[in-house]
């Protein structure tokens, strides 16, 4: 028997150099292989912050509706014309001038229903103060002012006159296009003694104008007059 075994495939010795490149190939792919995990992690991170976020914060809420705009029709003046109605006061004099006629004016039924509160109209509103109708004009705007058609005369206080007191009272009203005083529009400026006030009233109520005019149109206007009691008239 052999006392020696031949080696089939003896091992080669490694060099030197052989050594400092195995080792330098294995930091450089262990070095590769720190960095790819580093930044599959940093990738990882920042999806689980992006999914995070989107799970946790709350979705922005949307915008409000714009406000909604009431329809021309129903927007209310904010002084509305009284809820009533116009009366028509019969002459206690023949007027000498035929009253002008505007063709453009439309008459409403409804507004001489004697419903409400008098010298309101029917489209006005419950406790309402404002005019009646259209833009009211002083006497230096219009063209042709105000003019007395028939003033029956005032009735006199009988206990005023029998004591023998004279009076004046000073009236503000608007005559409206149909050349008739509005009864809400009616105010004493000044008044002399309080029982010349209502027989003021009676004959403003009465009596038949001359509307105003500007451009041949009819207008309201705003009148100022003065009313006399005297005991010997």
């Amino acid at each position: 028997m052999f006392e020696n075994l031949i080696e089939s495939k003896p091992k080669k010795s490694r060099t030197l150099k052989q050594s400092v490149f195995s080792l330098i190939l294995h930091v450089v792919l262990g070095y590769g292989a720190i960095k790819a995990t580093a930044g599959a992690a940093e990738t990882m991170k920042a999806i689980l912050q992006d999914t995070t976020k989107f799970l946790l914060t709350p979705p922005e809420p949307p915008p409000p509706p714009p406000p909604e705009t009431p329809p021309p029709e129903a927007i209310v003046s904010a002084n509305p014309p009284p809820l009533g109605f116009q009366t028509v006061m019969p002459p206690t004099e023949i007027p000498k001038e035929i009253p002008p006629v505007n063709l453009n004016e439309r008459f409403n039924a409804a507004d001489f229903s004697g419903k409400g509160v008098e010298g309101g109209i029917a489209t006005g509103a419950v406790g309402g103060s404002g005019p009646v109708t259209g833009e009211t004009f002083l006497e230096a705007q219009v063209d042709d002012p105000v003019a007395i058609i028939s003033q029956p005369k005032p009735r006199y206080p009988p206990v005023l006159q029998q004591a023998g007191v004279s009076g004046r009272v000073e009236l503000q009203f608007v005559v409206d296009t149909l050349g008739h005083a509005e009864a809400a529009s009616w105010k004493v400026l000044k008044s002399t003694n309080k029982l010349f006030e209502e027989p003021a009233r009676e004959t403003i109520m009465k009596s038949v104008f001359k509307p105003a005019r500007i451009k041949g149109a009819a207008v309201r206007q705003l009148v100022q007059q003065a009313m006399v009691f005297n005991v010997g008239q």
